[in-house]
């Protein structure tokens, strides 16, 4: 029994110098990933960054133009994607009335 437990006793002392090891090694590999991108000591603030979502654009299409109460039921997607193009056009010939200056995309997530 003794010798079952030293046995046992071993195995997990190696297992854990692997497991040990395998940890410095991602250490490492994470240091030299975070040096090749600059990272390391880049002391600057994140970005902020505003998310935006139409809750229901089907509706919002229905409700805002004849054509979408037409078409949302046959090509849901097209109307989506449309109504988002038109909200971010809005959007932004707003922020030009306002003078400020912002970059607009659309995420597909």
């Amino acid at each position: 029994m003794i010798t079952f437990l030293m046995v046992l006793s071993m195995l997990l002392v190696l297992f854990s110098g692997f497991v040990g090891w395998q940890v410095l090694e991602q250490r490492k590999v994470i240091a030299r990933m975070m040096e090749n991108d600059d990272i390391a000591d880049s002391e600057q603030e994140p970005e902020l960054v505003i998310t935006l979502r139409v809750l229901n654009p089907i509706a919002l299409a229905k409700r805002e133009s004849r054509s979408a109460r037409v078409l949302a039921d046959k090509l849901p997607v097209m109307v989506r994607k449309m109504v988002y193009q038109e909200v971010m056009k809005e959007l932004e010939e707003e922020m030009t009335e306002r003078e400020i200056d912002v970059e607009m995309q659309i995420e597909y997530r």
